[in-house]
Formats: structure tokens, C-alpha cells, sequence
């Protein structure tokens, strides 16, 4: 959420990130036995959401990069980034005895299902492929691509005027000014922006005079069956600022990244920072969240349920991972090593499942993710070289001395976010 925290919330977050898989101690396989991993995880790296002949093209003078795929679709590079994480989480499990190497699933044991997106059910398919490379992996999706999953679908289930009045008042309380606080306080990183796509010589300044992003100009539409929604100058600076993160994956020149900028890894966080808050604004107010989350959290939950099965892979976007944490009232966090802050691509929220000697079972939530570096790199992911694995924390329950929460406590919490929906104002 856009909020000003304390920085020893932020410090003690970091350090307790330094607990992450790669870190934990030999005995904490001998105390635990992880018995099944649910994993909700946002695509690997796409094209823009839009072609140069949109809005977007029309933002800059210069040309975007030659995407390798059409857009809104899974690149090459995704793909291949995604096999990577597959063959991680392959190493992990069979290091953990959840699976076996080369291992052919039962029936029902082991579960891929995707939104019907181009790049969702891609990137199920690419990871299954690392994870398990000799199963054979069908992937569940329900309609033709690319058409949207209800599951999957970021929309707003529950509208009318209570409702509405209630998520708008949570989202302007995300600054003691408004939307327009939070556009004030991005003026500097708007001006980056604007540098960076030499916008003044844009055919958008020639057509519109639009040479700056106003601070003021930001309105919120919460319409039924459709996704939170925004116009003004923070969606048109969004699609810019997700057009850089993609290109600066995918192209190898830092330099030619940003057009001819020369920027440093701050300014490509700042650039980043804007689609971390369009997010935050349209998918992490605690009514929105839970109006938008309630399909995948009971997916979520059934999952967990489940005795025999031992592994599920949710593929969908960045707005599900942020609406799922923000129902489940996660802690604030800010992840190290990625330019996204919140939902980096390809990231994964990942649900842990563990046993003691005593029977007692636990959960640990994870995001896994690969960094900026191993994005670009094309980094090998090992046991030796993992990617990030950050504990997230749930606020109001106290996790053991090994960072895992009772599953009943978890169990609760799932169930206190679902049974919210039936409380939104209506």
C-alpha cells in the first residue's frame, strides 16, 4: 500500500528476508518434511500490452523494441526464463522428497491450470516443462485463448453505490492527500519519465500538447464484471513505465533500454515504482481486494485441502498476486535485488505445506522471483545459484522461531478473507 512506514518496519523486513530458502540451516530439513507446495504465480515476461501504433507508440519518438512475439503474448525470452524457474523448483522438491528426479505423476497428485491467456497458459507450459521435463504435463485452461477466467479475472464481482463509496474512500487513504498526493509525490519520477521517452518530440505532444503527466488528473472507474479501472495521466504513465521494464529485460544494451539515457539502477527502480502504485491504487484497497481475489482465494484454499496432492501451479497476472496478499492482509513489503518492488515477473506466491516430527502441520508463504540481474543474465537457477525466495509475513499472527505459521491459523485467515466478500458493503 502507499503508505509512509516506519523505517524499522522496512529494516527488520529485510533481514527477515536474509531467512530465505537459500539460508536456512541443514536442520530445518531434519525438523521438517514438506508434504505440498501450492504456487500462484504471474506470467514470465510478455510484449507490451499494446502494438506501436497505440498510445504507447505514440508516447515517444523513438521505437520500442522488436518484440519477439505479438503483443500481450509470451516472449522467447519468457519462455525461456520460465523453463529456468521450472528447473529450480524441479532441484528444490527433489531436495525436499516431494517429488522424484524425472518423476511421472499419479493422477491428481500434481496440478497445472491457467488462465486462458496466450502468455498464462505459455508459461504453465514452460515451467511444467523444466519441472517436470519427461511427464508429459497437460495444462488446464478452460477456454480458447485468450479469453479471461473467471478464476482468474481481476474483476469486480459486487458493485454498487455503498460499495463504490467505500472503495474509493480506501483508496484516496492510501495518502493524506488523495489521488492527487500520490501524484504529487511522483512529479520527480514523472519528469524521468517524461526525459526518458523525450516525450515533448512525441506525435502524442504534436497531436495533444501532452508533453508533461499532471498529478491531478487521476479518476478511478469501478464498473460490475469489470476490472478496477483508471484514466488521466498515471494509466497513460503506466503503460510507459511497463513497456521500459519489459524492454530493459529483453534488451542487453542498458543504454538502448532507455532510448539513449544513460540511467542508473535507481532511476529504472523509479521508472518501475509507477506500475508498483497503479497497481497498489486499483488492486490493494481492502474491499477491492477481497471483491477481486474471493474466486482465486477459494481455488486457493481448496487447494490446500486436498490430501493427495502434493504440488499446484495457479498461473495468472501481477494483479492477482497483489489483490490475494492484500485480502490476506500480508505485511508491507519491499523486495531486494528486482526493480519491481511488489510483483515482479514471473514471481511467484508460494504456499508451503510442512510437517514436524510431532505431526504438527505449518505453512510458510514465500515470493519467489528472479532478480533484475538473472532476468537480464539469463542466470542458470540452481540450489547453488537460487533465485529470490522472500518470507512474506501475515500481520496479527506470529510466525515460530523457523518463520512458519500453524496451518490452522493460515487455514483461518483464508477463510476470514473469503467469508469478507459476504460482508462488502452491498
Amino acid at each position: 500500500m502507499i503508505k509512509k512506514f516506519k523505517v524499522v518496519v522496512l529494516l527488520l523486513a529485510f533481514v527477515f528476508s536474509l531467512s530465505a530458502y537459500a539460508q536456512r540451516p541443514d536442520v530445518f530439513s531434519d525438523k521438517y518434511t514438506l508434504k505440498q507446495m501450492v504456487v500462484l504465480s504471474r506470467h514470465n515476461i510478455r510484449s507490451p500490452l499494446s502494438g506501436n501504433g497505440s498510445a504507447l507508440g505514440k508516447m515517444t519518438p523513438h521505437a520500442w523494441f522488436k518484440w519477439t512475439s505479438g503483443p500481450s503474448e509470451l516472449s522467447l525470452r519468457g519462455g525461456e526464463l520460465e523453463t529456468l524457474m521450472g528447473q529450480f523448483f524441479r532441484q528444490w522438491l527433489v531436495k525436499e522428497k516431494l517429488m522424484e528426479e524425472n518423476e511421472i505423476p499419479s493422477a491428481g497428485q500434481m496440478r497445472f491450470y491457467a488462465n486462458s491467456m496466450q502468455r498464462t497458459v505459455a508459461t504453465a507450459q514452460y515451467f511444467s516443462s523444466g519441472m517436470l521435463p519427461v511427464a508429459n504435463v497437460r495444462i488446464e485452461h478452460r477456454f480458447r485463448p485468450s479469453k479471461m477466467d473467471p478464476v482468474f479475472n481481476p474483476q469486480l464481482t459486487l458493485v454498487n453505490p455503498a460499495f463504490e463509496q467505500t472503495a474509493l474512500a480506501q483508496i484516496n487513504a492510501m495518502d493524506e492527500k488523495g489521488l492527487t498526493g500520490i501524484g504529487e509525490k511522483l512529479s520527480g519520477t514523472y519528469a524521468l519519465l517524461e526525459k526518458v521517452l523525450d516525450l515533448k518530440d512525441s506525435q502524442l505532444a504534436k497531436e495533444e500538447g501532452k508533453t508533461h503527466f499532471r498529478p491531478d488528473d487521476t479518476e478511478i472507474i469501478l464498473a460490475l464484471n469489470k476490472e478496477p479501472a483508471m484514466k488521466g495521466s498515471l494509466k497513460l504513465a503506466n503503460q510507459a513505465s511497463d513497456a521500459f521494464i519489459l524492454q530493459y529485460y529483453e534488451e542487453p544494451d542498458e543504454t538502448a533500454a532507455a532510448f539513449g539515457h544513460k540511467l542508473t539502477l535507481q532511476e529504472w527502480e523509479q521508472i518501475a515504482s509507477i506500475k508498483d502504485i497503479y497497481g497498489d491504487i486499483l488492486f490493494t484497497a481492502p474491499d477491492v481486494a477481497v471483491n477481486v481475489a474471493h474466486p482465486l482465494l477459494k481455488e486457493i484454499q481448496k487447494e490446500l485441502k486436498l490430501k493427495k496432492r502434493k504440488f499446484t501451479f495457479l498461473c495468472g497476472h501481477d494483479s492477482n498476486i497483489a489483490s490475494v496478499l492484500a485480502a490476506l492482509d500480508v505485511a508491507p513489503y519491499s523486495l531486494p535485488q528486482s526493480i519491481e518492488k511488489k510483483t515482479p515477473i514471473g514471481s511467484k506466491l508460494v504456499f508451503s505445506k510442512w510437517t514436524n516430527k510431532n505431526g504438527e502441520v505449518f505453512v510458510s508463504l514465500d515470493l519467489v522471483y528472479q532478480s533484475t540481474q538473472q532476468l537480464r543474465q539469463r542466470d542458470m537457477l540452481t540450489l547453488e545459484n537460487p533465485p529470490m525466495i522472500y518470507p512474506l509475513q501475515l500481520q496479527g499472527l506470529t510466525p515460530n522461531a523457523d518463520g512458519l505459521y500453524k496451518l490452522e491459523d493460515v487455514q483461518a485467515r483464508l477463510n476470514k478473507a473469503i467469508d469478507a466478500y459476504k460482508k462488502l458493503p452491498r
